[in-house]
């Protein structure tokens, strides 16, 4: 009985996935922002209320095993797919790393040092029972400084930015903010899950040092020789492919069983992988498409599924405008700070500081990690997946108004001469 039930509500999560997806890049925005309004539209907030028998019959709380499964395939599919992207491009090695490493450093830094101020006041409301100060502070800190590396290229590219200076910047920077954040995020959910006992938590942090190891010292090597011999034109076959996914979840089990989330395990399988960009289009191509159009919609799903419709009473609001103007701020302040320390005008600054905001995914990702470990409860969760999709819209908006600005300038100036 529960096979023609999983089916249909693919059906319906894929279908409205995409509709909301395509109204979203009508609008000039990333499809992204679609899909995770298409996962808020169907948990409580909007489909809970506006039909909320037929919510239930559609996904009744016994049926979400198959989901959460699927969602788990998904999410582990798409980070070996980031972590093959993260990289430097090689237009901004050499001159651009310092200011990459500025920019990314600030972009960090400053909204976490914006969220350990406020985290207090959202303690007490946002804090299940029995989590630490210290643990929601540490843990919220590093939602509102996560930038959205895969987000932010595909905006890049859509302005015609990849060429520019304030696009290879803010490509190169937020790879620095992503490693960054990750490390963070490894740091607190390990600390979670040690539950006050620093036993379990060596525990972790040892095995994931040896994890980094393994990865960087054996699989990198191992799959840069794998596929030079059997994937030369970066054209992997389904023997490689297979190895490839072999070692990806072999990597995501690791990390579940050192009680991190398996995402870790696949992101850092993906980064060991040659930096081949003929390799990166087939694993788009093959792997990514896939899990972007069927998979990685059921995830949005069930975090749509885990907000809270809290989120429409009480003092839930100014605590949204808090975790906003703190993201928001700290992301643009620290992006445009590093950018005129590294020695950029102020309307390429404030660009680079726009796209440091863009979060899409990462920040469900990252938010979704914190929800099953414990650290914050749904209203929260709420409030951060609001905040999510609020700033991934102000993006392209705010980079068309200060890259355009400059380009016209620029072009004034070119034309003057």
């Amino acid at each position: 009985m529960g096979h023609p039930l999983l089916l249909v509500q693919l059906l319906v999560i894929i279908v409205v996935a995409r509709v909301i997806a395509s109204i979203a890049r009508r609008f000039g925005q990333p499809a992204v922002v679609g899909e995770m309004l298409a996962g808020l539209a169907l948990g409580p907030i909007v489909f809970g209320a506006i039909a909320p028998a037929w919510q239930q019959q559609l996904f009744p709380l016994q049926s979400l095993g198959g989901l959460q499964s699927l969602s788990t395939l998904g999410l582990v599919l798409f980070m070996v797919v980031v972590g093959a992207e993260l990289r430097v491009p090689a237009s901004a090695q050499g001159g651009l790393m310092r200011p990459a490493a500025w920019i990314g450093a600030l972009a960090v830094v400053l909204p976490v040092a914006l969220a350990l101020g406020v985290a207090p006041l959202l303690y007490g409301e946002y804090a299940p029972p029995g989590i630490s100060r210290l643990a929601f502070a540490l843990f919220f800190a590093t939602a509102c400084a996560i930038t959205a590396l895969p987000v932010m290229a595909r905006i890049v590219k859509e302005r015609g930015m990849t060429d520019s200076l304030p696009g290879r910047l803010g490509v190169a920077a937020a790879a620095v903010a992503d490693v960054l954040a990750w490390i963070m995020l490894a740091f607190v959910v390990a600390l979670i899950s040690a539950h006050g006992d620093w036993v379990p938590f060596w525990r972790t942090m040892i095995g994931l040092v040896l994890l980094l190891a393994l990865t960087w010292f054996v699989l990198r090597p191992l799959c840069a020789r794998l596929l030079a011999r059997h994937a030369p034109e970066g054209n992997a076959n389904a023997a490689v492919l297979a190895f490839l996914l072999a070692g990806a979840f072999g990597c995501a089990a690791i990390t579940e069983w050192l009680n991190l989330h398996a995402v870790f395990g696949a992101f850092l399988f993906g980064a060991c992988l040659p930096r081949d960009d003929r390799l990166l289009h087939k694993l788009i191509e093959r792997v990514e498409h896939v899990t972007v159009a069927t998979l990685l919609p059921v995830f949005f799903v069930l975090a749509g599924l885990s907000t809270s419709s809290q989120m429409l009473t009480g003092g839930a609001g100014m605590a949204l405008l808090l975790v906003l103007a703190v993201s928001v701020v700290g992301k643009l302040l620290g992006g445009t700070a590093g950018a005129r320390i590294a020695g950029q005008g102020w309307r390429d600054s404030f660009t680079i500081g726009s796209l440091m905001n863009a979060r899409g995914m990462m920040e469900l990702i990252v938010i979704k990690v914190g929800l099953d470990a414990g650290v914050i409860n749904s209203a929260m969760f709420t409030i951060l997946l609001v905040m999510a999709i609020v700033t991934t819209m102000m993006t392209t908006p705010m980079v068309v108004a200060f890259y355009g600005a400059a380009r016209d300038v620029a072009m004034r100036v070119s034309s003057s001469r």
